[in-house]
């Protein structure tokens, strides 16, 4: 493959990942549906209420001077090393179902989590495809294989899709759990058509705050991001982002997707004061001693380790369990700078390290049992 060909996929692929601003300019229509003006849809294009973005020149266009923002973070970043791709063993296959009152969480890898909750198989942004990308053969590439392998998925009832971008929304994946027999999804708005070409027979769009029924007992809500959507050069802001609250039974169980920290942590802990499970992501970031040569506003849009520890305050979780961590390289973090940092940060807040812990892929975490089959955080214990 030509060399300029691949960069090229690399950076659709990467434009992805970091966004310059909170909200984007005006350049298009919503999806192309007519939809009521709020605090997150300004009738053209969806944003981060709060978020402020720093004013453009006059003749200035957001979409004219993105290319080249990502050009010179491609050149411009001095990102470390990870190691290279080790085989790894996928965790036993899942249990079929859990009882009504049983809960049980399953870190796949990056934000993939398959969570079993009073008899149903919720399956959140899965991605089991070698790469992060709009093709199979270039782009950001699997440092971690999936905790558990596909053939042993149990039935899955529902797959939570948080946005559009290619670590989350992943049509390969989507399209293999549908020949599986996965029968409904939920996106927010705006991604009813491209969820329709996987071929999952149902597919629901919402709103923030806006809920449905996934069986008689259980509820799913789809709550606030701080975050972005993207699959091309051009479609920017065009579909909504979010996370879930999944309320059962069982308890309430919290997917954060993709967010940087905001209010909005503390207004869904607001309407869901008890929190059993928040599934928070802590990369990635730029660590204190990461040496890209100019600045990258992750903070707006994802959170590191500290972050994520004040959210999980925030949400006033009973147990917060870390994802998207050393699968994809998507930013300065080196391979075990988000873990070892996660350490450190309950240590230096005197927070219980069982509290918020580092899962080993492919290992059910029942939240009342043991810590057992849980990645140690090594930095705590020396």
């Amino acid at each position: 493959m030509k060399p300029a060909l691949n960069l090229f996929i690399s950076l659709l692929a990467l434009i992805c990942f970091v966004s310059p601003h909170g909200r984007a300019q005006e350049f298009g229509s919503s999806a192309g549906k007519a939809l009521p003006v709020s605090d997150h849809f300004d009738g053209h294009l969806y944003f981060n209420p709060g978020v402020q973005q720093p004013p453009l020149s006059p003749g200035q266009e957001q979409t004219r001077r993105r290319p080249g923002w990502i050009w010179r973070w491609i050149f411009g970043a001095e990102w470390p090393e990870w190691p290279q791709v080790n085989e790894s063993s996928p965790g036993t296959p899942p249990a079929s179902r859990v009882p009504k009152g049983t809960l049980s969480v399953t870190s796949v890898g990056h934000a993939t989590f398959l969570i079993q909750l009073d008899g149903l198989n919720i399956l959140t942004d899965p991605i089991w495809s070698e790469r992060s990308s709009p093709v199979s053969w270039a782009g950001p590439k699997r440092y971690t294989g999936a905790g558990i392998r596909f053939e042993d998925l149990p039935p899955i009832d529902v797959v939570l899709v948080s946005h559009n971008h290619y670590d989350h929304l992943d049509l390969p994946t989507l399209k293999r759990l549908a020949e599986k027999g996965a029968s409904r999804s939920i996106v927010p708005l705006g991604n009813l058509d491209l969820m329709k070409e996987t071929g999952i027979p149902r597919a629901d769009e919402l709103d923030w705050w806006q809920s449905v029924r996934l069986s008689p007992d259980v509820t799913l809500t789809l709550v606030p991001a701080q975050h972005f959507s993207a699959r091309t050069l051009w479609d920017r802001n065009k579909t909504l982002w979010g996370g879930f609250v999944v309320s059962g039974p069982s308890g309430n169980v919290y997917h954060a997707g993709d967010t940087g920290y905001g209010p909005h942590f503390r207004e869904i802990a607001r309407r869901f004061p008890s929190i059993r499970v928040a599934l928070l992501p802590i990369a990635p970031y730029r660590p204190k001693q990461a040496k890209d040569t100019f600045s990258i506003n992750y903070s707006t849009v994802h959170m590191g380790p500290a972050e994520a520890v004040q959210a999980h305050l925030d949400l006033g979780a009973q147990l917060s369990i870390a994802g998207h961590f050393q699968v994809f390289q998507l930013g300065a973090d080196g391979f075990d700078d988000a873990v070892s940092e996660l350490a450190s940060t309950l240590k230096e807040r005197d927070l219980n390290p069982g509290s918020f812990i580092i899962p080993i892929h492919g290992q059910a975490i029942e939240p009342d049992a043991p810590f057992e089959g849980v990645q140690r955080l090594v930095s705590l214990e020396k």
